[in-house]
């Protein structure tokens, strides 16, 4: 029986969203596509969630991101914002996203620093770039403004994370194709490090 997620409306929870490309396609490598994407994170924030950290990676994107609506909604103004200016703007017709979307709730401090330095040192991980600063489409880049996370989620002391227990630990399906937008399987981090199988929902477009 698949999970139901639990309810992610206005109340000031914070989570880590993963979202695929369609097939695993490597559309984010185009830097006209990249741009795109992270004006379009910047358009919605503020009316649809705050925006505290992301990256964008060629074949997906992780978000960290309060939602003022509903998490559900906040990933579809993303997704769905996206996919209309890439058909207007780049005149793609390209399928863009792998239906739904795998999130985890911040649950506390180190948790969302977990999930920080997941998405700041994934680039660097991957070979596209030495340090997290250097990479432009993330941002752990200088010049981006983003959100304070809620007050409950800011440490009380300075705390070390210990980033070997990120290794390999993947967020997003490694599935190749599906259905357009089609829903798959997607693996998270637990606050142990652990990759834990949760099915993601099927909600956005």
């Amino acid at each position: 029986m698949r999970p139901i997620r639990e309810q992610a409306t206005n109340n000031g929870q914070t989570y880590m969203v993963t979202s695929s490309t369609w097939c695993r396609r490597a559309l984010f490598s185009r830097e006209a596509w990249q741009k795109l994407l992270i004006d379009t994170l910047y358009h919605y924030r503020g009316s649809a969630y705050l925006l505290h950290e992301f990256v964008v990676m060629p074949d997906h994107i992780h978000v960290i991101l309060t939602p003022i609506t509903s998490l559900e909604k906040a990933v579809q103004f993303v997704k769905g914002g996206f996919s209309y200016r890439a058909k207007k703007e780049l005149g793609s017709n390209l399928e863009v996203w792998q239906k739904g979307f795998s999130d985890h709730r911040i649950r506390d401090a180190s948790d969302d620093r977990l999930h920080q330095t997941y998405i700041q040192q994934n680039p660097v991980r991957k070979n596209l770039c030495e340090r997290a600063e250097d990479y432009p489409y993330s941002s752990a880049s200088a010049g981006f403004e983003l959100d304070s996370v809620p007050q409950g989620l800011k440490p009380v002391i300075s705390d070390k994370t210990d980033t070997a227990r990120l290794e390999g630990a993947p967020f997003q399906s490694n599935t190749l194709c599906g259905a357009p937008d089609g829903s798959r399987p997607q693996s998270k981090i637990s606050s142990g490090g652990a990759a834990e199988a949760h099915p993601s929902k099927s909600k956005t477009a």
